[in-house]
Order: structure tokens, then C-alpha cells, then sequence
């Protein structure tokens, strides 16, 4: 029988169960205490937080990463976003890869108008005094790395904080950072 869970995976923590460099990470594994060959479906960078999947299903695993299934996010972004940049993105951008330069599939995007309700992050993001910022909604179906950080900083507009709030038909809903739910099944 295999084992799934959601997790609102914290800022500052890896998407992994093991690091074998010697500096410390904090892992998930810290989070709950997992099944044996529990992984994480797909990944968020130490500094991105939200939306995390994890399971014992292999199959499972490679399904949600496929190009068929959606990703969303909300993007803190330096600056007040122009209806230009946004229009940018929605055609896709071109942002480096592997050395070289990728041009992203076409997307969904839109400026979020009212401030998400997310908990507290760990480490301050910088206040007012430095300038205003704006939200936005991405949503992808590929997930090059650093992928959507890399998209607003293409069109002008670095990402202060990001969080994955869905995957397909899975929310994040009301999760707090670090909460873990157990599924019985996933369905995107």
C-alpha cells in the first residue's frame, strides 16, 4: 500500500530526505516522520515555499510531473507590474537553462489584487520603505529550475517570495508552513 501526503513545505527547507554535502540543510524529513521511500514529487528551491507532494508511488510521481498537470503560483515581485510585463509572460519569455537560453511555453498569468493571507515567512522579506511590490498568479505545466524566478526577472521584475498554492486540483488551502496531511489517494 503506498502512502501520500500535501505538505506546505517551509521557506529554508530542502525538497529532499537526504544531503550529504556538510554544510546543514534543513530536509523534510524534519517535518513528519515519513514512510520508508517516501520522496517529493517534483521540487521547491530552499527559498520557495507552498504546495509540496510527496508519496511512495513512483508512477504516481512521474504522472503529477508531466506536462499535463498544472502548477500555481504566487509571486511577490519587486515593483508595480505593467499590463506589458504580464502580457510577456503569458508568451512565454526567454530565460537561461543548462547554459543556454530557453524560451518558456506560453502561460497563465494575471496581477493578484489582494494580498495573500500566507503565514509569516522566516526570514523577513524587506517592507515598504524599499519600494512598493506586487502579486502575481503564474501557472505553468513545465518546471525548468528557478523557472518562474527566473521569468519575472526577465520581464523587470524580481520575485521577493514565491509560493506554490496548487498542483492540477490539489490546493493549498489553509495549510500552515510545515503541516503535513495524509491522503489516501492522489488525484490531480
Amino acid at each position: 500500500m503506498h502512502h501520500h501526503f500535501i505538505i506546505y513545505k517551509p521557506y529554508g527547507y530542502l525538497s529532499q530526505f537526504i544531503y550529504e554535502l556538510k554544510r546543514p540543510k534543513k530536509l523534510l524529513g524534519e517535518l513528519h516522520d515519513f514512510p520508508e521511500n517516501t520522496m517529493a514529487i517534483g521540487r521547491l528551491d530552499e527559498d520557495s515555499e507552498g504546495l509540496l507532494l510527496l508519496t511512495t508511488d513512483g508512477k504516481m510521481s512521474e504522472m503529477v510531473r508531466s506536462k499535463k498537470v498544472e502548477k500555481e503560483y504566487y509571486v511577490q515581485v519587486d515593483g508595480v507590474v505593467t499590463p506589458e510585463a504580464i502580457a510577456e509572460l503569458k508568451k512565454g519569455v526567454l530565460i537561461g537553462f543548462d547554459g543556454k537560453k530557453y524560451l518558456t511555453k506560453e502561460c497563465e498569468a494575471h496581477i493578484v489584487n489582494e494580498i495573500p493571507n500566507f503565514p509569516q515567512r522566516a526570514k523577513k522579506i524587506r517592507d515598504e520603505r524599499h519600494g512598493p511590490t506586487s502579486w502575481l498568479s503564474i501557472t505553468i505545466n513545465e518546471g525548468k529550475f528557478r523557472q518562474v524566478r527566473k521569468m519575472t526577472s526577465a520581464v523587470g521584475f524580481p520575485t521577493l517570495r514565491l509560493v506554490r498554492v496548487r498542483i492540477g486540483t490539489i490546493h493549498l488551502n489553509n495549510l500552515q508552513a510545515g503541516e503535513v496531511l495524509e491522503l489516501e489517494k492522489i488525484e490531480v
